[in-house]
C-alpha cells in the first residue's frame, strides 16, 4: 500500500501542475470526497463537484514547490507530511494529508489540513 499511496501523490503532484480536469479525476473514485479542511461543513462531493472545486480554487503551475513525506499506510489510508511554499508571495504552509485509497489506487476520501508557518 505504501507504494500505491506514493504514486497516488505523485499524481496529485502533477494533476496540481496541470490542473488539467482529468488529471484531477483520475485521482478520485465517482463518489469521492474532498474535505479542503478536517471539519468542513461543505466538502466537494463526487469527482466533478471535486474538479469544479479544484478549479476554482487552483493554484497555478510554477508558483509552488511541495515537499512531501508519506509518514505511515494503515490499510487503505495513508497519512502525508507536507510543506507547501509559493514563489510569488513567499507563504509557506504545513501540510497533513489523510487519504483514503481504493484498491485500484484512486481516492474515495480526501481530507487535507495547511498551516501557515511563521
Amino acid at each position: 500500500m505504501r507504494d500505491a499511496a506514493a504514486r497516488w501523490i505523485q499524481h496529485y503532484i502533477t494533476a496540481w501542475s496541470s490542473n488539467e480536469p482529468d488529471d484531477i479525476r483520475a485521482l478520485f473514485t465517482e463518489d469521492a470526497v474532498y474535505f479542503t479542511s478536517p471539519h468542513e461543513a461543505e466538502p466537494w462531493r463526487g469527482r466533478e463537484r471535486i474538479v469544479e472545486g479544484w478549479l476554482a480554487a487552483r493554484d497555478e503551475p510554477g508558483d509552488w514547490l511541495f515537499e512531501w513525506k508519506l509518514l505511515g499506510v494503515d490499510g487503505g489510508r495513508a497519512f502525508v507530511q507536507g510543506l507547501t511554499t509559493y514563489q510569488s508571495d513567499h507563504r509557506s504552509y504545513d501540510n497533513l494529508w489523510v487519504i483514503q485509497l481504493t484498491a485500484d489506487g484512486r481516492a474515495s476520501s480526501f481530507t487535507e489540513w495547511y498551516m501557515p508557518r511563521k
